[in-house]
């Protein structure tokens, strides 16, 4: 499959692209120079969730925080929402996620969620209005003035995943948020995830070495190769709406060996833990 496909309904009339990377490369420059990525050309429809998946090192981190003007590329060009990625930045058009949830101590879950509200100058009651509304969204309503350190580090990710929704963006960024979870709790949040997405209509970019877990969330995975990171395959995830049934399906089997295919395509091995393809 080329590695400039385009979205899967880009033939069906306009598309209404989130995110548009062409030639896009990345070189971190020092005594001895690395070429992180190289080549990249991808399109992200609005609405989208797309997964990038690779071995170690590959780059899947670095596609991100480019996509999110964290660092420039040293070739090609990143637009998102049809402007530069700095613009996007600045325009506080996208949200963002780590594996760690990042939560301020000093803070209630209720006023993290709040900080990006509070720097755009949001005044205090509709503030506090739009954070109870996340809570609710992710679940956690009766935890408004609990502590992140009352809170599970799953419950924490939700406050996390909350906060980078506050302002509405259009696009969510996510670092392998469940990296650290237990295998219940990050199936959980997969499946809380699906539905916050389809809710808020938010374009999704998601990073993580785990098959099923691209699988799950998926409309697309983005397979990289091993440094420097190129696209190597990208496998389309038609399953419909996730259930608890998802994982059980024939269909969804089929597409995590087809995934992982794509990922032993280059150096015939897999490229994942056997302990994270369960």
């Amino acid at each position: 499959m080329s590695a400039a496909l385009p979205s899967p309904r880009a033939g069906d009339g306009p598309v209404s692209e989130a995110v548009q990377l062409a030639g896009v490369g990345k070189t971190f420059r020092g005594r001895t120079d690395v070429t992180a990525l190289a080549d990249i050309d991808l399109a992200i429809e609005a609405g989208e969730f797309v997964t990038f998946i690779g071995p170690s090192g590959c780059g899947k981190s670095t596609l991100l925080r480019l996509i999110a003007d964290l660092i420039e590329p040293t070739a090609g060009t990143v637009t998102v929402n049809g402007k530069s990625a700095r613009q996007a930045r600045l325009d506080q058009d996208y949200g963002i996620a780590f594996q760690q949830a990042g939560l301020m101590e000093w803070r209630t879950v209720a006023r993290n969620v709040e900080l990006p509200l509070e720097l755009r100058g949001w005044d205090r009651a509709r503030r506090r209005t739009r954070a109870r509304e996340l809570l609710e969204l992710v679940g956690l309503p009766d935890f408004v003035d609990s502590w992140p350190i009352e809170l599970s580090g799953g419950m924490q990710q939700r406050v996390a995943i909350a906060r980078a929704l506050a302002t509405g963006p259009k696009l969510l960024l996510m670092d392998e948020p469940f990296g650290a979870l237990d295998e219940m709790t990050r199936e959980r949040l997969q499946a809380e995830l699906t539905r916050i997405a389809r809710e808020s209509g938010a374009t999704v970019v998601f990073v993580t070495h785990s098959i099923p877990e691209a699988v799950y969330l998926s409309d697309r995975v983005v397979v990289l190769s091993a440094r420097p990171g190129r696209v190597t395959e990208i496998v389309p995830v038609p399953l419909g709406d996730r259930t608890d049934d998802t994982r059980e399906a024939p269909e969804f089997y089929a597409k995590v060996t087809e995934v992982r295919e794509a990922l032993r395509g280059r150096t015939g091995r897999a490229t994942v833990p056997a302990a994270e393809e369960r």
